[in-house]
């Protein structure tokens, strides 16, 4: 054994840095070659760990902004091990979206290999008669199997490891954004609570929805482990004090409208959640209203934006009102606006994310080619001070929607396909698809 860690994710909580010394002082005196590894880490002074331990679960466009997470990180101190990383946000049970921005942060390990000297997606395994987390890598039941699109990465990645990284430069539109759209819904996060007078306008006043309970809960689809929705007085209530209860209502193709409501916690932790743009059930863009242990609000779309103090009052009803438009959105409460902003405040992103190593066993060159746009993007490789033949294969990973996804049913619906490349010159040029991955094996005279 060579590495050791020494507890997960307790950085920050008492005594950790005190049991911490301990640890390390008991163990570097009878196996002076382990290397500690830490998760939490600030500074513990001269018992530094020899590896920090990083996780990050976040939306698509999360992880394509945070590529260069380690490009200027400090290299006289700890290398980093990525423990845990996922797209767990936006992205429906593991689709190709989710497997893009992975790739593309991907690259970013790569590019940074100095530092990161190990890397780990979470979760990998589940049986489908048990499953509590989304996503996870590979899926089966008693019979059959399948891998997220995000499986088909990771072997990419694997298969495909270069000796020498090489210095690449990318020049990248920005990515435009997706037309948004989606269901609306109600939710609550370890909150019993209740919701009325649910109705969803069109910017020409036509109403899309009005919610009458005299039928329960038809026309809803109800979502949450160990959620109790049920109708009572007119009113939608959902009793169980769990994380991550959904009620969604409307159609997909929803663009642009105005969703009005009223609210009212019962007991629990927090307040409420109103979701919006919502086109798969583990979807998770919505206004968190008395969230973070009923210390605030703010708009959650992949990152939380827009963060205020707020608390909410038990037994107390609440005028909500959100409006979207594109990636805008206005909430409102009792009244008074809360939120004006749009989804894309966490930054924009590039089209076009790259990495090149040199293959010491066949003396050729892999390229690795991300393109996080949704069309298709021409480029231009340059490849001019490497001595190529100009023949390789491209392997491909891509569908017509982001939103696709494997399953048992169909378990390579997205996978990777090989072709054969040709070019002359010391230039490539090729049109990457959208949400793509593609490696590039190219030969050497």
């Amino acid at each position: 054994m060579k590495y050791l860690e020494i507890g997960n994710e307790n950085g920050g909580f008492n005594g950790y840095v005190e049991h911490w010394n301990l640890f390390y002082d008991a163990i570097r005196a009878k196996y002076p070659y382990i290397k500690f590894v830490a998760d939490g880490w600030d500074k513990f002074g001269d018992k530094q760990p020899d590896i920090v331990d990083d996780h990050f679960y976040d939306s698509p466009e999360w992880f394509m902004r945070h590529a260069g997470q380690y490009d200027k990180a400090d290299r006289n101190g700890p290398k980093v091990f990525v423990g845990e990383y996922a797209v767990t946000k936006n992205c429906g049970l593991g689709n190709l979206r989710g497997a893009i921005g992975e790739a593309a942060f991907m690259t970013g390990l790569e590019r940074n290999s100095d530092m990161v000297v190990m890397a780990s997606y979470a979760p990998l395994l589940v049986n489908l008669n048990h499953r509590a987390w989304n996503p996870d890598l590979i899926n089966f039941d008693s019979s059959k199997w399948y891998g997220l699109p995000s499986y088909f990465v990771q072997k990419m990645f694997a298969e495909n490891r270069g000796d020498v990284s090489l210095p690449t430069t990318v020049e990248s539109p920005l990515a435009e954004p997706d037309v948004l759209g989606g269901m609306i819904g109600v939710g609550t996060w370890n909150t019993a609570a209740e919701f009325k007078d649910i109705k969803v306008t069109a910017p020409d006043g036509k109403v899309l929805y009005e919610s009458d309970f005299s039928k329960g809960t038809k026309g809803w689809k109800l979502f949450g482990n160990g959620a109790d929705w049920n109708v009572q007085d007119g009113v939608l209530r959902q009793t169980a004090e769990k994380e991550f209860i959904r009620a969604l209502a409307g159609k997909r193709d929803w663009s642009d409208y105005t969703l009005t409501l009223k609210a009212r916690k019962i007991s629990g932790s927090e307040g409420f959640l109103v979701l919006f743009h919502i086109n798969s059930s583990e979807d998770r863009t919505w206004w968190n209203i008395g969230g973070w242990n009923n210390t605030a609000d703010g708009i959650e779309a992949g990152e939380t934006l827009d963060s205020k103090p707020r608390h909410i009052d038990t037994g107390r009803w609440y005028d909500l009102k959100v409006t979207v438009s594109g990636n805008h959105v206005k909430c409102w409460l009792d009244g008074e606006i809360i939120h004006d902003l749009n989804y894309d405040a966490g930054g924009k992103i590039n089209s076009l994310y790259a990495t090149a190593a040199t293959d010491a066993q066949t003396g050729g060159l892999i390229v690795k080619v991300v393109n996080a746009d949704t069309k298709p993007l021409e480029t231009e490789l340059d490849l001019s001070r490497a001595s190529l033949s100009g023949q390789g294969t491209a392997t491909v990973l891509t569908s017509e929607n982001g939103a696709d996804e494997n399953s048992l049913a169909e378990p390579t619906k997205v996978s990777p396909k090989t072709e054969p490349v040709s070019f002359t010159g010391t230039s490539l040029k090729r049109s990457f698809p959208g949400n793509s991955f593609t490696v590039l094996r190219l030969q050497t005279k």
